[in-house]
């Protein structure tokens, strides 16, 4: 019922194969002809991505970071965003998966590393104070791409201090392959870039190879930040980690903070940075430059300097 020939027989088994796979491990799953229009939905998909660059497709959006002490903004993020010409502008969290089971996440990868260091060195000549700009790393680009030569030659290319730039990475992404994870990690450390650890919390490895990673900030999950005010399990949380880092002489950001009552309690904590909907959503360039010439600074008082101001 499933296929008359061999060719569409096992079409359709590898399409009930790779659903299997995405709702986890030990899972059964049989073909349906629904399937197979998502299956086919994906493969069309795909191979539009994969003419992305050249048709220049891709546009990198950007979310400020600001001091807690200082109010003012200090870094930002890079995100991708894909403008399909019949589709619209499409999330990352639609395409990305795509682009890693791929593996044209490495060529996505090295465009988007180009494009940001592009941007700092247009940012850095205009005078803007951002210290810089983090760029996201994926587990493909990390073990299995050239990403010591590719951030090489996009600081060769564009001439900006290595420290303006950062590479985020996730924990989990470390333990696809650890050796050789941790050998590029420590290689772009020697460039003298920024590391530090997305989603921290959210895996099971951060405390055995916290020290081995040599990172310079630990970024706290917005699923611990989101409810910090109402719940006091993500508020242990977030305090532990912070102490932790700064222990380790970590600089600590925490993302996804979308309330002044956030803010406060972040920096009530000793919390170094933050980024979310509170300052600004993500951005294009551009946009962001005419923002930041018209920023001021973000005033978040601590928490014993509100109660004496309520009194």
């Amino acid at each position: 019922a499933d296929g008359r020939d061999a060719e569409t027989l096992q079409s359709n088994a590898a399409a009930a194969l790779h659903q299997a796979k995405s709702r986890g491990r030990s899972m059964l799953q049989f073909f349906s002809m629904e399937m197979m229009g998502r299956a086919k939905e994906r493969l069309t998909l795909e191979a539009a991505l994969r003419q992305s660059v050249k048709r220049d497709e891709l546009r990198l959006f950007y979310q400020p970071q600001v001091d807690l002490s200082s109010g003012q903004i200090v870094g930002a993020e890079a995100l991708v965003r894909w403008q399909h010409p019949k589709l619209g502008l499409i999330a990352p969290n639609e395409f990305i998966p795509l682009a890693e089971e791929s593996g044209y996440v490495v060529t996505l990868g090295d465009w988007v590393l180009r494009t940001a260091c592009r941007q700092i060195k247009q940012w850095a000549g205009l005078g803007l104070p951002l210290r810089q700009v983090a760029v996201n790393v994926s587990a493909i680009q990390l073990s299995r791409g050239s990403l010591v030569e590719s951030v090489k030659e996009a600081l060769l290319e564009t001439g900006i201090a290595p420290g303006r730039l950062e590479l985020e990475i996730t924990e989990s992404s470390v333990m696809l392959d650890t050796e050789k994870s941790l050998e590029t990690l420590a290689r772009l450390k020697a460039l003298g870039v920024q590391l530090s650890i997305d989603d921290f919390g959210t895996g099971y490895s951060s405390l055995s190879y916290l020290q081995q990673l040599e990172v310079n900030k630990l970024k706290i999950d917005m699923a611990f930040v989101r409810d910090m005010t109402t719940n006091r399990n993500n508020a242990s949380i977030v305090k532990a980690v912070i102490a932790l880092g700064h222990s380790l002489g970590l600089e600590i950001i925490a993302e996804g903070v979308e309330t002044p009552e956030q803010a406060h309690q972040l920096r009530s904590l000793r919390c170094d940075m933050m980024q979310g909907y509170l300052i600004s959503k993500p951005i294009p360039g551009d946009d962001l430059t005419q923002f930041m010439t018209n920023f001021k600074p973000i005033y978040v008082p601590l928490e014993d300097q509100r109660v004496a101001n309520r009194r």
